[in-house]
């Protein structure tokens, strides 16, 4: 009935963010070159601040549709709530490499051993932490201690962190000033203007099946 209503063919607005409807504005096309760089280009960790609903995960799903091929292995974790002892582990988890690891060895060697391999068949590593400010101090470190597994010739992980501005005043706290100074790409994602943001609904509303209905006033937006 709603969708009737509104002559619409699905829902335009959903909670959980969708890649489909990923309106691109300039601030965000910079945001995603920036990570697609310091991928390509190797840089270790790359970070990705900005505010609550400003498109930061649903970048994350362009990003991880974009590496979505036979040359990259991809993990996302979400869940921020975990202790540094846990990450090793959970990224084992995240990447399907359990069966190549035994579980009673320090998991830190077993993952180093675990990427090892995936790097000799080709492979490029990429590990994404969604609301990355909420990782603990000693989780943050446990990542700069990973960031040092590598071969000769490069790091076995490229790390994205992802999160609210208040993960750019944790790098700025003295205990992580080494794990600052390896942060070699970073960007700001600044919410839509008013113009964008008009432009933004009708984005979707017209992938929706808009057509031309239902119409805003400007009092509404």
């Amino acid at each position: 009935m709603y969708l009737d209503f509104f002559g619409l063919s699905e829902m335009p607005f959903h909670v959980t963010p969708d890649p489909k409807f990923l309106f691109l504005t300039q601030k965000h096309q910079e945001a995603f070159d920036h990570l697609i760089y310091g991928i390509r280009e190797r840089k270790g960790f790359i970070v990705l601040t900005g505010e609550v609903g400003c498109g930061k995960t649903t970048l994350c799903r362009k990003l991880l549709e974009e590496l979505y091929s036979d040359d990259f292995d991809t993990a996302l974790i979400i869940n921020t709530q975990i202790t540094a002892e846990q990450l090793p582990q959970l990224i084992i988890q995240e990447l399907g490499l359990e069966d190549t690891v035994d579980p009673k060895k320090d998991p830190i060697g077993q993952l180093n051993v675990a990427l090892l391999k995936r790097i000799e068949q080709g492979k490029n590593i990429v590990l994404i932490i969604d609301e990355a400010q909420n990782l603990s101090f000693e989780a943050l470190e446990q990542l700069r201690l990973l960031s040092n597994l590598e071969t000769d010739n490069q790091k076995l992980l490229q790390i994205i962190l992802m999160g609210q501005p208040e993960l750019k005043d944790k790098f700025n706290e003295n205990r992580l000033r080494q794990l600052k100074q390896r942060i070699l790409v970073y960007y700001d994602l600044k919410p839509l203007l008013k113009k964008e943001t008009l432009q933004y609904i009708q984005y979707r509303l017209t992938l929706s099946g808009s057509k031309g209905r239902p119409a805003f006033t400007q009092y509404a937006l």
